[in-house]
């Protein structure tokens, strides 16, 4: 049963549509990410959600509670949804120390003192930071920083927690730490989450399920596996992980890289369509393997050491083809000639 209900939701700003029509039902207890480039209508859709926007069209509700909904001409404010909230910025009161930061949205709840201390104790010290409740925030890093902030959504017992890329502005190490402690909190309190994000590696290692956005538009809502194995369509394909898109011609029962016949055959079934499509062949640079003899033939151009990787970058004629191999394995020169074997590929049809 969904928790947390999108029904037809969209915003304009003026002539352009942000969001279009999105509907979206996340489950109790869910970590749900909302993924995409840049204006794809991620963050105005969280907005929505939280109350700081208000929909032109559609529904949104949360159990049973409606909160929003142009049918009924009905709008909960904000501060009467009860939500957690951590934003990209820390927002926390420079004046105040750790315990008064987490302990205000209690306090103006009029809760007993006893109530305040014990949830905003709890809190603190499930976000790691038990014995700094009289420390002001100048005092701590970046990390602590954010502790603070989700100490302090976490203290109203949210049912919901919105997350809107609360984790750039902190460093790449400390950044994945984070992560797994937002999973854990999720688990110890039980709360759904929707979470804003731009970082792929973010959203896969976070989310029970995402939703990639493009253009205010739903492109896929699936399983972080299923994203990346079984991609909707060739956005999607090329958002999620690394990706080669060649574009193909299909003749005399063979596939070849357009114009670069004379480079060879790719070594890959025909795709199951009609002859004479003009065809987009997509691959991952983890999916293809360097051989000396056959395969298709090109000149390795660069390649780069990235820890156990070494990311290659071949040419095929005038296409750039990017491969990724363990630095293990055999490895190819720059300037040298090699052949490429394609391992696994997806097809789309390109535009007439």
């Amino acid at each position: 049963m969904s928790h947390v209900k999108l029904q037809d939701v969209t915003k304009r700003f003026g002539k352009v549509i942000a969001v279009n029509r999105l509907n979206i039902e996340i489950p109790r207890g869910e970590c749900f990410s909302m993924l995409g480039p840049s204006g794809c209508g991620k963050t105005t859709t969280l907005r929505m959600i939280a109350g700081f926007e208000d929909l032109d069209e559609g529904e949104i509700t949360v159990g049973e509670k409606l909160f929003s909904s142009s049918f009924k001409k009905y709008y909960l404010p904000p501060e009467k949804r009860d939500f957690g909230m951590v934003f990209q910025a820390f927002a926390v009161w420079p004046h105040l120390t750790v315990f008064n930061n987490v302990a205000f949205p209690l306090q103006i709840r009029k809760l007993s003192k006893a109530e305040v201390a014990e949830r905003t104790l709890r809190a603190i010290t499930y976000t790691g930071l038990a014995g700094s409740e009289k420390t002001y925030p100048n005092e701590l890093s970046g990390g602590q920083k954010q502790r603070i902030a989700l100490a302090r959504a976490i203290a109203i017992n949210p049912t919901v927690m919105l997350l809107d890329e609360p984790l750039s502005n902190l460093d790449p190490k400390l950044r994945e730490e984070m992560r797994f402690e937002i999973k854990d909190l999720q688990r110890k309190f039980g709360f759904t989450i929707i979470y804003v994000t731009h970082d792929q590696s973010e959203a896969m290692a976070l989310s029970d399920r995402i939703l990639v956005m493009s253009d205010g538009r739903v492109q896929q809502i699936d399983t972080p596996l299923n994203i990346y194995q079984r991609p909707a369509n060739q956005f999607v394909f090329g958002f999620i992980g690394l990706s080669n898109f060649l574009p193909v011609e299909l003749e005399d029962g063979a596939v070849w890289i357009e114009g670069m016949k004379s480079a060879g055959p790719v070594n890959t079934p025909l795709p199951p369509l009609a002859k004479g499509r003009r065809m987009t062949l997509a691959t991952r640079p983890s999916e293809i393997d360097f051989v000396h003899a056959g395969g298709v033939r090109g000149i390795v151009k660069r390649l780069t050491y990235l820890g156990d990787i070494i990311d290659y970058r071949v040419l095929i004629g005038d296409v750039m083809v990017r491969v990724q191999k363990n630095r293990k394995r055999e490895i190819f020169r720059q300037g040298e000639p090699c052949g490429l074997i394609f391992n696994k590929v997806l097809w789309y049809e390109r535009e007439p």
